[in-house]
């Protein structure tokens, strides 16, 4: 590999942190989104309800890569300032995967038992006490699996921001490309370094979510994939044979 070449790939590697940073960044503000507008969109006023309702709409319906360009582009036509790219496509993705976001805390915050709430009224809970004691501590274990998939999908939207320059995992492949000729080897890669990177995310996730769980008071299940269909088929055999037996 020639020294230009090594260059390159060494121009790749910097990409994955460029990426990591846009990930951690953009998740951030997501998760801020998310839990505001998502408490928004249940709360007891119709006025909360129908604004953010109306900002879940409009930015779920919104290409991510098109408000990148908005906000880069025309956003400083109005305000005489302009983000570098960077920070465009962080605010892009954040403000369009936290809209995603709200509607996993509705959810959850709406799935927790009515009498939970019962309970918070009769212990002469504020509203926000019972919110910060009972609903979220309960809805939060529910959040997680569905946040996992939506971090994921942000991690590869990332590779939106190529587009404008920003030198992620896409760009770095996109000069290694040109440079060498070589595209199997180039994608191969990086579809690998994605990969990784979700895989990474996917056990922290997992990790917190056994937490959050034991936070509650729920046991996690220590059987899982072919070892639970395992157990189940075993116990099916079981109750077959002692209703042959009866």
């Amino acid at each position: 590999m020639s020294e230009i070449t090594w260059g390159l790939w060494k121009l790749l590697l910097e990409g994955v942190w460029i990426t990591v940073q846009l990930t951690i960044f953009s998740s951030a503000l997501a998760a801020v989104v998310a839990l505001v507008v998502g408490l928004a969109r249940a709360h007891r006023l119709w006025i909360v309800r129908f604004i953010s309702g109306a900002y879940f709409e409009i930015f779920r319906g919104t290409s991510a890569l098109i408000l990148m360009f908005w906000i880069f582009f025309v956003l400083p036509l109005g305000f005489g300032w302009q983000l570098v790219p960077m920070w465009a496509a962080t605010l892009a993705l954040g403000l369009t995967y936290g809209a995603y976001g709200s509607e996993v805390v509705r959810g959850a915050v709406q799935a927790v038992a009515p009498a939970q709430r019962e309970a918070g009224i009769a212990l002469s809970f504020t509203p926000a006490q019972q919110l910060r004691k009972i609903i979220l501590p309960q809805a939060w274990p529910e959040m997680i699996p569905p946040f996992n998939n939506l971090l994921i999908e942000l991690l590869k939207g990332t590779a939106l921001v190529s587009i404008m320059g920003v030198a992620d995992i896409a760009f770095g492949a996109s000069l290694v490309r040109n440079a060498t000729g070589e595209s199997a080897p180039v994608y191969t890669v990086i579809l690998l370094m994605y990969f990784v990177l979700a895989f990474v995310l996917t056990r922290g996730m997992r990790v917190l979510e056994r937490q959050a769980k034991a936070g509650i008071g729920q046991r996690p299940e220590k059987t899982r994939g072919v070892a639970r269909k395992l157990g189940v088929s075993r116990q099916n055999a079981v109750s077959a044979s002692a209703g042959g037996e009866s």
